[in-house]
């Protein structure tokens, strides 16, 4: 009882400083979001990457497998979907109908790139970019007390310490809300190669529990998280392919807001 009640209490406070110090950069770490997965770009808000069996959509790029399909990588997109309802956007028929993503392939997907319904997707996605922000806020406030639960007592106060002085300030939220979105909270363990992960708990137990800069050592630990996931990785998926755009992305959390 004691725990449960120590890890609630902890999720209250912090959600309550994520929400302050975010709701004054939403449009700022919106826009970073969207730059990171997108480029920016109108057209990047609907995307397939080669040698991925799924289509991204959204700022963040958020997963949608075909009707029936799966993979270890967890599936996002629904989750957006339902927030933007609650949030009160109508979403099109076919969209609040949808089982799965319409396009089964890559080849199908790029083939109705310029369908009246990938368009109006694109344009939906486009106007709720902040709320977009939101529930990837969102997201990264539910994390903290998921990734504590099984912790040691003492690794729970140093990642709750650590986690609370990122989210401190602006450059800190983003990182953590960035990263949460770009490889997820680390709890699941159908993401992992060999049994180690690569998500934001990952990072944070990697950062020293006393530390300096701790913009610069979250950058570090992100790094060498994202290393160790290439050297696990099979090596027919050919991950190196994307480190050097991961490590950018890494590198935008030193830019200030």
């Amino acid at each position: 009882m004691k725990l449960i009640l120590f890890i609630n209490l902890i999720g209250c406070f912090f959600f309550l400083n994520i929400l302050s110090s975010y709701s004054e950069n939403t449009n700022k770490i919106a826009e970073k979001i969207w730059k990171n997965e997108c480029g920016g770009k109108h057209d990047g808000l609907t995307t397939w990457n080669k040698g991925e069996n799924f289509g991204s959509y959204g700022v963040g790029h958020f997963i949608w497998y075909p009707q029936g399909k799966t993979e270890r990588f967890q599936e996002i997109f629904p989750e957006l979907l339902k927030y933007l309802q609650n949030n009160g956007i109508i979403l099109p028929l076919w969209l609040k109908k949808a089982e799965g993503s319409p396009w089964g392939n890559r080849d199908d997907f790029y083939a109705n790139f310029n369908t009246l319904e990938m368009t109006a997707l694109r344009q939906l996605l486009y106007e709720t970019r902040n709320l977009q922000a939101d529930f990837i806020a969102a997201r990264l406030d539910k994390a903290l007390p998921k990734m504590i639960e099984k912790l040691k007592q003492s690794e729970k106060q140093k990642i709750s310490i650590i986690y609370k002085r990122l989210a401190a300030n602006a450059e800190g939220l983003y990182a953590m809300i960035d990263y949460v979105n770009f490889k997820g909270e680390g709890l699941s363990p159908a993401e992992g190669y060999n049994g180690q992960g690569w998500g934001l708990l990952q990072v944070l137990e990697r950062i020293p529990l006393i530390s300096n800069n701790i913009i610069e050592d979250f950058i570090e630990a992100a790094k060498a998280v994202l290393v160790q996931r290439i050297e696990n990785s099979p090596p027919e998926r050919n991950e190196k392919q994307w480190l050097q755009g991961w490590i950018n992305r890494i590198n935008t959390y030193r830019e200030d807001f």
